[in-house]
């Protein structure tokens, strides 16, 4: 796909702003789930952010009651010792903390946050991430991330995007500068969002759930959104499973992991995943998805 392509949905103005509940596993004073959150208000959406005080990659769908911080207080001193189970960003109500796991900070982000700041209102979308490091095949069933996502949009029938990226480590929210792939990653969740906006409701199916994976970014190699191209792809390597819808003149997609981690070059996999069971989605809904994203995708 062309660089301006790649570009246009996401310099194209949206229909109307939304509204977006964010999440994510690494925490809600990660630099990443930050900057995205930062790029999701500047384009004009309505964005309540609820993520875990904590860092909790790797806890998939677990579920559990929010409890008192502890004396070291949540990360990155994002909140102070003994502070209660949840709470908000003394400056920005739309930035808040549950001590517990991505999916109670989700679920309380749909039920309680978000409606509070929206006049009673639930949210249209689910956005979780981007999440440090890659989500990726069979690490698709153990990320928070993604659990979060498939509670959105299983249980809350929210649609939903998990988002991660290959590079970067743990940051705290106020370092400067804002890490390159930081800003890769947010630009590129920004244009694959507001592509599914504009493309209007219902904005995916029912009970899927887009797995997107950035390749690596580096200070000289894929340092900006216009060098990435968008690839469909399946979550499970699919050797064995029904073919997929056609696309790009195949019905066989090929493996994320493959696109994301294995290829040379400047690589997003897009997979539609069953929210059901985090794997791949039939073909029929696929091609839903799919289609929305005309404008953006790419062909290996």
């Amino acid at each position: 796909m062309r660089s301006a392509l790649l570009l246009a949905a996401a310099a194209a103005p949206l229909a109307s702003g939304i509204r977006i509940i964010q999440s994510n596993d690494d925490g809600w004073a990660e630099i990443n789930a930050r900057t995205l959150f930062s790029s999701l208000v500047a384009a004009g959406n309505q964005v309540v952010l609820s993520g875990p005080a904590e860092n909790q990659s790797g806890t998939g769908s677990s579920d559990a009651t929010p409890t008192t911080v502890d004396s070291d207080g949540c990360q990155y001193s994002s909140c102070p010792a003994n502070a209660p189970a949840t709470g908000a960003n003394a400056t920005d109500p739309r930035l808040n903390y549950v001590n517990s796991y991505p999916v109670t900070s989700i679920k309380r982000g749909i039920s309680t946050t978000g409606p509070a700041l929206w006049s009673g209102a639930a949210p249209q979308l689910a956005v979780t991430g981007p999440n440090v490091g890659s989500n990726v095949d069979i690490q698709a069933f153990f990320s928070g991330t993604i659990g979060a996502a498939v509670y959105a949009a299983h249980t809350a029938k929210i649609p939903a995007l998990a988002f991660s990226g290959r590079s970067g480590d743990p940051t705290a929210w106020n370092v400067s500068p804002v890490p390159i792939h930081s800003k890769v990653y947010a630009d590129l969740a920004l244009n694959l969002t507001t592509t599914i906006i504009n493309s209007g409701t219902p904005y995916l199916p029912d009970d899927v759930f887009l797995n997107v994976n950035f390749g690596e970014v580096t200070d000289t190699k894929c340092n900006s959104a216009s060098q990435f191209k968008f690839i469909p792809t399946r979550v499970t390597t699919g050797l064995l499973s029904a073919r997929d819808t056609e696309i790009c003149g195949s019905t066989r997609l090929p493996w994320e992991a493959d696109v994301s981690q294995l290829r040379s070059g400047c690589f997003v996999s897009v997979s539609v995943g069953d929210a059901a069971d985090k794997t791949t989605a039939d073909a029929a809904r696929q091609k839903v998805a799919f289609d929305k994203l005309k404008p953006i995708l790419s062909c290996l």
